[in-house]
């Protein structure tokens, strides 16, 4: 990755020793200010990425400079090294002294830093290509709409975790590293917390996976244990001993930019797709969805074989769970099929090639995925009602969408 600027060191100390890691990894031009001027280095500097230490300051302090570089475009990171007091939302922490055993400060620094400035690179192409130009910025995501969290554990501290997080994020939660694998394998989730009830081994070992594959490096990891040896490639690992909000409290801006992270992904996808792919979901739009499905309708018609559709109805008082659903439909759906979410709240999906059995065996897998994720205070989950129509030689696209939403309509009574 080019450099893209230089990094501001923000603090009142002096040697500020992490403006001296950095010099050691001899990869950053490094600029030092005290609080003071802070605000006037932001804009004279140009800095790729902020990093402050928070000892001579107060909150109102940090929230004013949290504020000027939200401003910024493209997305400017802002990290805070060993945080004694409450950060903005878009300020993500960094404890030197939280990894005693990992990779070195300055290593653990210098990739936190490389896996910030890899969104900031992300944001700059999007903005662009983004034709006609739009704003997009970190401040658009929403935790508790935009990203999920997988939280894993067992024992009296997962109950107190669930809260803090599903407080703020959608939630997946397993009981065993087994069923987390599961969860990382068919979901698009945004991070980890680790909480209590494994041997350092199980821990170690899960961490170690997540080393080793690239779909998951760069994933937020916050862990409750303590007792960890081996180094880990993980840049965006956190190991935190405090209570439930503590851990919340440093995982939700990791995880945020993560879910942003994603966003800029998909918006790159629906740009070379012509604008026919909904940034948000990954399904297409519905203008597109009407488009193919009219056109697939009129080839099978054609050319004989068969067509399903089915309709995922979720509860409109929780547009999350539609959300969520759309985006699990995006991932596991087979390539020649496609969707679109629907104002109704619900998920319309066209199975090519699929007879009524073979459409409803896609669908229940489909929904027993969904049914595992909650969402907020009220534990809302995500488990739709499934209607399945066939196509019949003389229907339209009409006529089909007119059947399955009758179906729809008994399904749910």
């Amino acid at each position: 990755m080019s450099q893209q600027g230089p990094i501001l060191v923000v603090s009142t100390a002096k040697p500020r020793s992490f403006a001296a890691t950095l010099d050691v990894t001899r990869l950053f031009p490094v600029v030092e200010t005290g609080w003071a001027d802070a605000g006037r280095a932001v804009e004279q500097v140009q800095p790729a990425a902020v990093l402050v230490g928070t000892s001579g300051t107060d909150p109102a302090g940090l929230a004013e400079l949290a504020v000027r570089v939200a401003a910024r475009q493209p997305y400017l990171p802002l990290i805070a090294v060993d945080p004694q007091i409450a950060c903005p939302d878009n300020v993500i922490p960094f404890f030197q002294s939280q990894v005693p055993h990992a990779q070195g400060g300055s290593d653990r620094l210098a990739a936190r830093l490389r896996a910030a400035l890899r969104v900031r690179s992300l944001h700059a192409t999007v903005m662009r290509r983004l034709v006609p130009a739009a704003p997009m910025a970190l401040s658009h995501i929403d935790p508790a709409r935009d990203a999920t969290v997988l939280l894993i554990g067992r024992g009296g501290a997962y109950p107190a975790l669930s809260v803090a997080l599903g407080e703020r994020t959608g939630v997946v939660g397993a009981l065993s590293i087994e069923a987390a694998a599961k969860h990382l394998n068919v979901r698009d989730i945004d991070g980890i917390v680790l909480g209590e009830g494994f041997s350092p081994r199980v821990v170690d070992a899960f961490l170690t996976v997540l080393t080793e594959d690239a779909r998951f490096r760069n994933l937020p990891v916050v862990v409750t244990a303590s007792d960890l040896a081996p180094a880990y490639d993980l840049p965006n690992l956190e190991i935190i001993s405090g209570d439930a909000p503590e851990v919340a409290a440093t995982a939700l801006p990791l995880i945020r930019q993560h879910a942003f992270e994603a966003h800029l992904s998909r918006t790159l996808k629906a740009i070379d797709a012509d604008g026919l792919i909904d940034a948000r979901t990954g399904l297409l739009t519905p203008e597109a969805f009407e488009r193919d499905f009219a056109s697939a309708i009129y080839q099978t018609q054609q050319r004989g074989g068969g067509l399903a559709v089915a309709r995922f109805a979720f509860d409109r008082d929780h547009p999350r769970a539609q959300f969520d659903g759309a985006r699990i439909i995006s991932r596991l759906m087979r390539q020649m099929d496609f969707g679109t979410a629907q104002d109704d709240g619900s998920v319309v999906v066209v199975f090519a090639e699929a007879d009524l059995k073979t459409a409803h065996s896609i669908a229940r897998r489909l929904s027993s995925v969904m049914r595992h994720t909650s969402h907020g205070q009220r534990d809302a989950r995500s488990e739709p009602t499934v209607a399945v129509a066939t196509l019949l030689p003389n229907d339209s696209a009409k006529s089909l969408r007119s059947r399955l939403e009758q179906d729809a309509q008994r399904a749910a009574s």
